[in-house]
């Protein structure tokens, strides 16, 4: 089938180019309206859990959350209840214009003992920008913040609309070009998506790095298969036809094994992670139609010239022969003892795991910003000097069959509910922000961290208070918000992890024809991320190398990157995987023997996957030189378990493996592989007979 296509895609080289030219320009008119059409904030917490469900409610009671500046002013000699204290912050903050400021308060129009810092000199107030977006409020405050200062004193400002930087993800300095066709295809589809269901604008982080990523990976593999086949074969047209026979195969199956671990992420209700895993299907797709039409296209109408491209002259001579090359000798190497490797390297990287074990999870907040920025400065400030998190107080929200107002049993009743929560351990003062209608809100102050284990132990107990008779009530707020995307996204990991195993399994065994190979690659796998999962938490939760690079830990992990970097690397790794044994089992068809098929596949494909690994290094490692410390743990964490994965292995684990499992890597029931016989992904129109296991020599330790 692979072959037969090759032909095709020779014959019609030019169509093909011209089609996709075409496709190109209305990806790059039409698919790049995609970006005001996607969701420029939220998405993280699923859409029935109790804190969605709050912020649901009081939105629609009390309108958008007011809070898009906090103002924090501080005096060395005067406090805040005096006169002139608050003559400086009222006049300043009355003469903003009402077009640009909507509303805002202060100690002095709440009377909160909130706003009103522990030494009594400083304060902070509240702005509601004018805007139906975080654009347009952004606007609003450019237009002002020249005109938030008080005379005599000290004024910070903290923008909180600037918080929400995931959007700032894709603009990381990613060289576009190499992955353009596929980076803009994904955007056309990203497009389309959102025409039946909502979109984050997150998704098109992934879609950026998979987009570059995968563009590397399946042009180089497919571009260096091309040019030993022109060695081999007696025409350009012969060399298409079987470049897209063997590599194009390898691509298909690495990009459907992508796709499918790329696909879990849609099992997650939270917008965000579903998004994530539209854009980066939609862009291995993408990338994968494009390596099978366009690339043989090109490569067609270049023919031998293809060479010319090439800096170095020693690349025009043929490849190795069986059984020559250092990455030959070295694999041979490992499988002479092949337990001496596999031991050691086993250990180590359960070893590099084991901090894993004592992961702590938490939410986003100021510490992922730069020591001296703003926003941080202020937001510590308020936590400092301030009681009970002002700024991320825990939420209730309660629902009554009818009016509170003008209703003495609802008034009552709330009160007795605001009292109960004043009592609960940990809550430093609770107090009704706002009553509209039969909805009351209540706000709720305390003392650690917003995202800390006891913050979320203390949002259990409020949920656990009985809320007033005949009334609902939703616990929402930052720390609530944590505390239900955990529950969210424990519930659906197993499903995830089961699945991704399950797919994975049944792709590679149709590829394959074995059911060892299957299970032997998701093993390596977990072993590489269980790495990068213990370096990650080594380095971002417990602060080991933060001087070097630059951060300020705050003791836990944000839940959702390991998730988005199984995804990703599990995809990436299984990719590197289905590149070795594509030529494994090439050699193995032809020879029965395992011993030397493994060999020979790492002498083809060792220096490829080591190269690949280094471009997509180079890619995010903008990511790593971030100055946003959860964009730098997701280029840390992936530059980690690329390293790993390449250099130890793909190139020693895997060959010491495959040895110590011998014939046994190529088994398979026999009812399978009547099945592998009749459906299986193979580089012949036939099937080809399948040699019988050599017998080989015993390995040594």
């Amino acid at each position: 089938m692979f072959e037969s296509w090759g032909r095709v895609v020779y014959r019609r080289r030019r169509l093909v180019l011209v089609v996709a030219l075409l496709a190109v320009a209305f990806a790059a008119v039409w698919g790049t309206g995609v970006f005001s059409r996607l969701q420029s904030s939220g998405g993280f917490a699923p859409s029935d859990s109790q804190s969605q469900q709050a912020a649901n409610l009081a939105q629609a009671r009390f309108g958008r959350d007011a809070g898009d500046v906090v103002v924090l002013y501080s005096s060395p000699d005067q406090t805040v209840r005096s006169p002139g204290f608050r003559s400086a912050v009222t006049s300043s903050l009355a003469a903003l214009p009402h077009s640009k400021v909507l509303s805002y308060e202060t100690y002095w129009s709440t009377r909160s003992p909130q706003f009103v810092s522990a030494s009594g000199r400083e304060t902070y107030a509240v702005l509601e920008m004018a805007g139906s977006t975080d654009g347009a409020r952004q606007d609003s405050y450019d237009a002002i913040k020249g005109q938030l200062g008080a005379p005599g004193l000290h004024t910070q400002v903290l923008l909180i609309v600037m918080l929400v930087i995931f959007g700032s993800l894709a603009a990381a300095s990613l060289p576009l070009a190499i992955g353009g066709i596929a980076i803009l295809g994904s955007f056309t589809a990203l497009r389309l998506l959102t025409l039946a269901t909502p979109v984050s604008i997150y998704s098109i982080n992934i879609t950026t790095i998979l987009g570059l990523g995968l563009a590397i990976d399946y042009g180089l593999f497919m571009t260096s298969r091309f040019r030993e086949e022109l060695h081999r074969q007696a025409t350009t047209a012969d060399a298409v036809a079987r470049t897209v026979a063997t590599a194009g195969r390898t691509v298909a199956v690495s990009g459907i094994t992508v796709a499918l671990a790329l696909a879990s992420l849609m099992l997650f209700p939270e917008t965000f992670l579903r998004s994530m895993g539209y854009g980066g299907v939609a862009t291995v797709l993408v990338d994968m139609l494009a390596a099978l039409t366009i690339l043989p296209a090109l490569l067609a109408i270049l023919g031998p010239r293809v060479n010319a491209l090439r800096i170095r002259r020693t690349v025009r001579r043929p490849p190795p022969a069986d059984g020559q090359g250092a990455w030959y000798r070295l694999a041979s190497s490992v499988m002479r003892r092949p337990v001496l490797y596999a031991v050691p390297i086993v250990v180590v990287l359960l070893a590099l795991g084991s901090p894993f074990l004592h992961v702590t999870w938490g939410g986003t907040d100021a510490t992922v910003l730069p020591a001296g920025s703003a926003p941080r400065v202020v937001t510590e400030a308020l936590n400092q000097d301030f009681p009970g998190n002002p700024t991320a107080p825990v939420e209730s929200v309660v629902q009554f069959p009818g009016p509170v107002a003008g209703s003495p049993a609802r008034a009552t009743a709330l009160a007795a509910y605001v009292s109960r929560l004043d009592h609960v351990p940990g809550v430093r003062g609770a107090q009704v922000t706002g009553v509209r209608g039969d909805v009351a809100r209540v706000d709720m102050g305390y003392g650690p961290a917003p995202y800390s284990p006891q913050a979320r132990a203390i949002v259990g107990q409020v949920r656990d208070v009985p809320p007033p008779a005949g009334a609902r009530v939703y616990v929402g707020g930052q720390t609530a918000e944590l505390v239900d995307e955990l529950s969210g996204l424990g519930q659906v990991l197993p499903w995830m992890g089961l699945a991704v195993a399950a797919a994975t399994f049944v792709v590679l065994f149709l590829a394959f024809g074995s059911v060892v190979l299957p299970v032997k690659a998701i093993v390596m796998n977990v072993l590489s991320l269980t790495a990068m999962y213990g370096v990650v938490v080594w380095i971002f939760q417990e602060g080991h190398l933060s001087g070097l690079l630059q951060f300020t830990p705050n003791g836990t992990i944000e839940p959702t990157m390991p998730i988005l970097m199984f995804a990703i690397m599990f995809g990436l790794s299984m990719d590197y995987e289905v590149f070795l044994l594509s030529r494994v089992r090439e050699r193995y068809d032809i020879t029965g023997d395992n011993t030397a098929a493994v060999a020979s596949g790492l002498q083809r494909t060792g220096g490829l996957i080591t190269s690949l690994a280094l471009l997509l290094i180079i890619v995010v490692g903008s990511f790593s030189a971030s100055g946003i410390t959860f964009i730098k743990l997701l280029g840390v964490g992936m530059i980690v378990a690329l390293i790993i994965d390449a250099s130890v292995v793909r190139v020693l684990l895997v060959p010491a493996v495959m040895r110590l499992l011998g014939p046994a890597n190529w088994w398979a029931p026999r009812p399978l592989r009547r099945l592998y016989a009749r459906y299986g992904i193979r580089e012949t129109e036939a099937p080809a007979p399948a040699p019988e296991p050599a017998v080989s020599q015993p390995a040594r330790a």
